[in-house]
């Protein structure tokens, strides 16, 4: 509908242009007299010259009659050209006029046809030149509303896709259904709540395993330490070398089999290794619209963060902001501050809910992995935002700090920085 109010409006104008261009076309052609009134003039002119005072108009044309110094001896109103160069410029007729043969004088009739024509010039001006305004506030108004319908939408679409490749698939796509890309973005948001879905469903399976793996190492540990124990008292008690060799090499087996049982419980954390963080020089002003990014509720006012560059990577911070806010507006569901303040060559960036903390003896786990508070149980989630944070963290050369505040959690996190701006 838009675009047709768009089209329709560009089509009207440019065919008012063409209009006043058509019209002005046919009637530019002005400048010709009526001959026979012209004639009717020079003639009665020259009849009446030698007593003008009386002389009287008896057509429709105005006129004004010079002697043959240039001095004017009649005309039919003011405002007439009154010499043969005004004339001239102005188009007017010029002729002579003549008695018995010899010339006596010159009348200059008046073109009005000239003055029309500069009326008329003036209002094709004016409407092309209307007509043109339309056009560019028209085009004006169709590069808003391409901007706002398709430039911004795409420009969304990019940070989504950024957070997604960067692993943050809580924050939702927020945008009008309604618009040009409506049903292109709800499938981006979809393909974003599958991806989650199946993010959790491996986060279970990560949990199942490394409960499997453990169990499996207590019931393997358990018979090795008994078949060590055993051979190490068949060691004690055996007279006959061959036997002690056989019991040494049982132990060193066992041995083996416990070291190799013990690796099993650090094979899960091999996969953050993959998570590369490449940390560069960052504006604070960067680090705020991070902030304002990350609280998409808007349920913070995030202050202005002291002028520094900082060492960090923007993807990685994004996402520890991003898995930050989304854990307080699962749990909490309540305001959040947000405080910074630059102490020495560190800045701490304070983030704070409102919804009364978690237990003490609770604090210390919530950066392990698989680790929720007791507060979450009908939450959905997979206890890895905090883990994936804090490694962020460190890797930037910062810190990420959880303890209870006044009013709920606070998470601190530290940013190192690179020089003052």
């Amino acid at each position: 509908m838009r675009k047709s109010f768009f089209v329709i409006g560009l089509l009207l104008t440019f065919a008012a242009e063409i209009i006043a261009l058509a019209v002005f076309a046919n009637t530019a052609s002005g400048g010709h007299q009526d001959a026979v009134a012209v004639n009717e003039v020079l003639q009665s002119v020259a009849q009446d010259f030698d007593s003008l005072e009386s002389h009287q108009n008896s057509t429709s044309l105005d006129y004004v009659v010079l002697d043959l110094e240039g001095n004017v001896l009649y005309k039919t109103r003011d405002g007439l050209s009154e010499s043969v160069n005004a004339a001239i410029r102005h188009k007017d007729t010029v002729l002579d006029v003549e008695q018995s043969g010899t010339r006596v004088g010159k009348v200059i009739v008046y073109n009005g046809d000239a003055g029309a024509l500069r009326v008329q010039k003036r209002t094709v001006i004016a409407i092309v030149s209307t007509a043109i305004a339309v056009q560019c506030a028209i085009c004006v108004g169709y590069a808003a509303y391409l901007h706002f319908s398709v430039v911004k939408p795409f420009r969304k679409l990019k940070s989504f896709a950024c957070r997604v490749a960067g692993g943050n698939l809580d924050i939702p796509l927020e945008m009008d259904r309604h618009n040009l890309f409506g049903a292109f973005t709800e499938s981006f948001d979809l393909m974003r709540s599958e991806l989650k879905k199946a993010r959790i469903a491996e986060a279970q399976a990560q949990q199942s395993k490394k409960e499997l793996v453990a169990k499996l190492s207590h019931d393997i540990k358990t018979p090795i330490a008994s078949i060590k124990a055993v051979s190490e008292v068949g060691l004690a008690v055996s007279a006959d070398e061959k036997n002690r060799a056989n019991y040494r090499q049982i132990i060193g087996k066992a041995d083996q089999i416990n070291a190799l049982i013990t690796n099993l419980f650090t094979a899960t954390l091999e996969e953050l290794q993959q998570l590369a963080v490449n940390p560069v020089n960052v504006e604070s002003v960067s680090v705020k619209t991070m902030l304002e990014n990350a609280d998409y509720l808007h349920r913070a006012n995030v202050p202005d963060l002291p002028e520094c560059l900082l060492y960090a990577d923007a993807l990685r911070l994004q996402q520890v902001f991003d898995n930050i806010f989304s854990n307080s507006y699962k749990y909490s569901k309540t305001e959040i501050f947000v405080g910074a303040d630059k102490a020495g060559r560190k800045l701490n960036i304070t983030i704070e809910d409102c919804g009364g903390g978690v237990r003490d003896e609770e604090l210390p786990v919530l950066k392990e992995k698989f680790k929720r508070g007791s507060n979450s149980a009908n939450t959905e989630g997979a206890g890895l935002g905090l883990y994936i944070s804090d490694y962020f963290m460190r890797e930037m050369q910062g810190g990420l700090t959880v303890e209870n505040g006044a009013r709920g959690l606070k998470v601190i996190l530290t940013l190192s920085l690179s020089g003052t701006i």
